[in-house]
């Protein structure tokens, strides 16, 4: 190993400690470069997991519980990947956190830069047939955020196809019959994998009929997934 070589993996490992200590659970650096243009082509995914009793109450139906948590976890994160950034513009390379407040969704539920994108670019997780991340550790019960970055951080291998197999169970489990159960792979359009306009309207409709509260929350598909299932083993 060269000293620039190593002195890149020491960057990024103090960056990795000042996240996990900014309290996150997972987190991956990634190529970007065929994803973005400009100078800010390495991005970092950092990911914290919902909590198991939470996750467990949504094989019924979504919670007030779980509505509070969505939100706190996500104002966790923005703190965690502006931490990150700001860690990496002390010393002197640009960094962006796409948080809450600066990504924006389209009315189709796009973003210039998914946080997915990273994470499978990072090899935290792959997509699922429920559309969502599924990672080895925690299934899909994560909440995850991102940032970009021109630092020179070496970066981890990407995961390019679902490791779902045969599975099913999101897919038969959906109240809205939104999941096509289609395998992922890298260039899998989302399309392809689910309805939205039929998942987020079943999701507003359990959520108002379970809370009172009109918006797009469901949790059903990630609960039981199996992934999902062995993260909560582990804490019973």
């Amino acid at each position: 190993m060269t000293e620039r070589e190593s002195d890149k993996e020491k960057l990024r490992d103090q960056l990795f400690s000042v996240l996990y200590q900014a309290g996150a659970a997972l987190v991956g650096t990634a190529d970007l470069k065929e994803v973005i243009k400009g100078r800010l082509c390495t991005g970092v995914s950092v990911a914290v997991p919902v909590p198991a009793h939470i996750v467990e109450d949504l094989k019924t139906a979504p919670t007030m519980e779980y509505y509070n948590m969505y939100n706190a976890l996500n104002a966790r994160l923005d703190r965690i990947v502006l931490t990150g950034a700001g860690f990496l513009k002390d010393r002197g390379f640009n960094a962006m956190a796409n948080t809450t407040e600066t990504v924006e969704k389209d009315e189709n539920w796009r973003t210039p830069l998914p946080h997915k994108t990273v994470a499978t670019r990072a090899g935290l997780g792959w997509i699922g047939k429920s559309c969502l991340l599924v990672t080895e550790e925690y299934g899909s019960a994560v909440r995850i955020s991102s940032l970009i970055t021109d630092a020179p951080l070496p970066v981890g291998i990407p995961i390019d196809q679902s490791r779902c197999g045969k599975c099913k169970i999101c897919v038969r489990s959906c109240p809205a019959g939104a999941l096509k159960g289609t395998l992922w792979a890298r260039d899998t359009e989302r399309e392809e994998i689910f309805v939205k306009e039929e998942c987020k309207k079943t999701q507003i409709e359990r959520m108002r009929q379970a809370t009172g509260i009109e918006t797009d929350l469901c949790g059903l598909c990630f609960a039981v997934c199996p992934y999902t299932q062995r993260y909560l083993k582990r804490g019973r």
